[in-house]
């Protein structure tokens, strides 16, 4: 009877063990805020007109989320991660067909051998460039992004069907490759993407570089494989204007190719940083006109009190194409003042002015300031918020 009082306390001990190995963690960003714009394109396409309005993701997009992780010994473990973005306005998911619109993997990961995981995932421009720009950072975020996002620095599309792998910190150095499969029978390049990059950390330099192409087959836009690695997402703001849904794109385009790299480097309470991406578009609409963005951003944050945290970027763009004559050009400059109320809570200010100018024929003649819903009627556009954030 003591034998067996024994070796069930032992096994309820162990199964306590096994239990304690094993972790799920619910958590999540809400973000409000009350936003200016000075001149919105309206409904009826009767010009310009400022608007004000209660705007969910004034930094950040709201999301919530579960991640997980179990030990399997010897340093390896199986971890996943489920995360959807929303609407705190009227409570809808950002996306009407996907319940994990912003990450869905499960893969293993090991200390010694690095991370390996399968479903949908960021790239290598969202993982080792945009943390170095404001856009891709609590600092600056949606309306710092550079011109329609089109290097994808605000993720505002994930990859589907994918695969990831990242290493673990060698001497500072860290690597990472994703392949996002088309799942199409006899269309293995309509819609597919792949993707590297790298990040070296040294002291207070931080350096890192992406790479990201898309391709897409098909003979209309009709025909896009929308099972594919990026179709039915948040897209960019330049495809939301000139087709009915939202689509990176590079699901637009025959090809698109997107590279860049960034530093930041501190000094005390003060971050100093610059990014330089460019993206080719070959075939945009399937069409015979192929185009390219240029983005160089200098940004700067620091610490004024460990409460208060101040950051602003400039960013100068611009955008040619077959002909490169009257190619557009954009000027932004934004800014923000954020103050922490706890280590979860915290009110800020935030703004952003862009200037665009191209020739007078050209579709992307008016300015549009990324998460603003409307463009505006001119080629000047302004937008400001004041907001709280809360994280769980």
């Amino acid at each position: 009877m003591k034998k067996s009082l024994i070796a069930g306390a032992a096994l309820t001990a162990l199964a306590g063990v096994a239990h304690a190995q094993s972790s799920v963690t619910l958590y999540g960003l809400i973000d409000a805020g009350l936003t200016y714009t000075n001149s919105q394109i309206s409904g009826t396409g009767s010009g310009g007109h400022s608007n004000w309005q209660m705007t969910s993701g004034g930094i950040q997009y709201s999301r919530w989320g579960l991640r997980g992780a179990e030990d399997l010994g010897g340093g390896l473990k199986a971890i996943f991660n489920l995360e959807s973005g929303f609407n705190l306005n009227n409570g809808q998911m950002a996306s009407s067909n996907r319940i994990f619109n912003r990450l869905a993997y499960v893969g293993l990961s090991s200390h010694d051998f690095g991370t390996l995981t399968l479903g949908r995932q960021t790239d290598g421009m969202v993982d080792f460039v945009a943390p170095l720009a404001l856009t891709g950072t609590e600092y600056g975020g949606i309306h710092f992004a550079h011109p329609f996002d089109v290097d994808n620095l605000n993720d505002s599309f994930q990859i589907n069907n994918s695969v990831k792998y990242v290493s673990p910190e060698y001497a500072g150095f860290k690597l990472g490759a994703l392949y996002g499969f088309s799942n199409q029978a006899n269309g293995f390049a309509n819609n597919r993407a792949y993707s590297v990059g790298l990040s070296y950390i040294w002291g207070p330099l931080n350096f890192g570089a992406g790479y990201l192409h898309l391709n897409n087959s098909a003979a209309t836009p009709a025909q896009i494989n929308t099972g594919g690695a990026v179709t039915d997402t948040t897209g960019s703001t330049l495809s939301g204007l000139l087709t009915p849904t939202p689509v990176p794109l590079g699901a637009l385009a025959s090809r698109q190719q997107t590279w860049g790299a960034g530093i930041n480097y501190s000094f005390g309470p003060a971050v100093a940083g610059f990014v330089y991406t460019q993206t080719n578009l070959t075939q945009l609409f399937l069409t015979g006109f192929s185009t390219h963005f240029q983005n160089y951003e200098g940004n700067f944050r620091y610490a004024l009190t460990p409460a208060i945290e101040l950051a602003a970027a400039y960013t100068y763009s611009r955008a040619g194409g077959n002909g490169g004559s009257g190619a557009p050009h954009w000027n932004q400059v934004s800014a923000l003042a954020d103050y922490s109320l706890s280590r979860r809570t915290d009110i800020y200010l935030q703004g952003a002015w862009q200037s665009v100018s191209a020739s007078t024929n050209s579709p992307l003649g008016v300015a549009w300031i990324n998460g603003v819903s409307a463009p505006s009627s001119t080629t000047n556009q302004v937008q400001a918020t004041v907001g709280l954030r809360h994280r769980f």
